[in-house]
Parts: structure tokens; sequence; C-alpha cells
């Protein structure tokens, strides 16, 4: 498609500096990277990740990273306050058992 149509507007000279310092690292022209841009925004607004969908999407990533408490208890998640708590505390403990003696 052939393109045909002008658009300009006014940038903040950071962010100006910073795009062309990507378009210049990705080989490719300050125009072709303003579109490559757009038309991701576009493709993911008419996906409708607005930020409600979005929010669920970092929040799915972000739980993978993020370690779990499993045990099977099916009120365990009632009781998760409680229980990482309770493993803070032994932990604390053991880490004070441990620790070399303080010179007074």
């Amino acid at each position: 498609m052939a393109k045909t149509e002008v658009y300009s507007w006014r940038l903040d000279p950071d962010l100006k500096q910073r795009l062309e310092q990507a378009a210049r690292a990705e080989k490719i022209s300050l125009g072709g990277l303003l579109e490559r841009i757009a038309r991701g925004w576009l493709g993911k607004r008419r996906r409708g990740e607005g930020d409600e969908a979005l929010q669920r999407r970092l929040r799915a990533e972000f739980t993978k990273v993020v370690g779990t408490i499993r045990s099977g208890d099916p009120r365990g998640s009632e009781e998760v306050k409680e229980r990482v708590r309770a493993r803070l505390i032994a932990k604390h403990k053991r880490l004070q058992r441990d620790a070399p003696p303080r010179p007074d």
C-alpha cells in the first residue's frame, strides 16, 4: 500500500532523541519506527487490551514469577496471612539461631 498521508506533531526534545536512537539501533527510519509503534498500539486496542485486560495479563505474568503456597487444603487461601507469618517467624528464628554471636 502506498503511503500518501503526512502527519506531524511537536515532541519533547528528549523523546525525539530517544526515538531517533531506537530507530538507528533497529536500522529503520524514524517514520518506520513510528509506524511500527502505532500499528502495535492499534493492534492491542483491537484485541481489547485496555487497562483492565493489560492488568490481567501483567498479573498473570507476575504470578509465574512469584512463589505460591500450595497445601492441598481447600481453606488454604483463607489462612494465607497466618501461614506466611508463621513461615517468616520460623525462618527468622532459624537465622537468629544460626548467626554467629555478636561481639559486645
